[in-house]
């Protein structure tokens, strides 16, 4: 997979891009990637780093930038909104309302070849 357009930040071996943390090395296929919505995710983080052949130095420098650029949205949310909180105060809410952060679109494609999966068109 070929770096994201939107480059932040390049070390020797890791580069942050609009896509999250990308190898450099485009020989990998983009294995060892981490997208933005899973750089919070700490086992996946710990795992990408243990692999054999990874700068670690480097490794940390690129999740450190990665994080300070696309924080943590679920943590950074306010607690409460004002407009919910007075629709409750009324009375026209009595359900508990489902968090307004629309999850992560999952992409199953990791690790195969593009060639052999599904196609979809549109058809206009």
């Amino acid at each position: 997979m070929a770096l994201h357009r939107d480059i932040f930040w390049v070390g020797r071996q890791w580069a942050v891009t609009g896509a999250g943390i990308q190898a450099v090395d485009q020989r990998l296929r983009g294995v060892l990637d981490i997208g933005i919505a899973r750089l919070w995710d700490d086992d996946l983080v710990q795992s990408r780093r243990a692999k054999p052949g990874v700068n670690a130095a480097d490794f940390d420098k690129a999740l450190t930038v990665a994080r300070e650029r696309f924080p943590n949205t679920l943590v950074d949310m306010p607690a409460s909104d004002p407009i919910v909180a007075q629709l409750k105060a009324l009375g026209v809410i009595e359900t508990p309302v489902v968090s307004p952060v629309v999850p992560a679109m999952k992409l199953r494609a990791e690790g195969r070849l593009a060639r052999f999966l599904p196609q979809w068109r549109i058809r206009r």
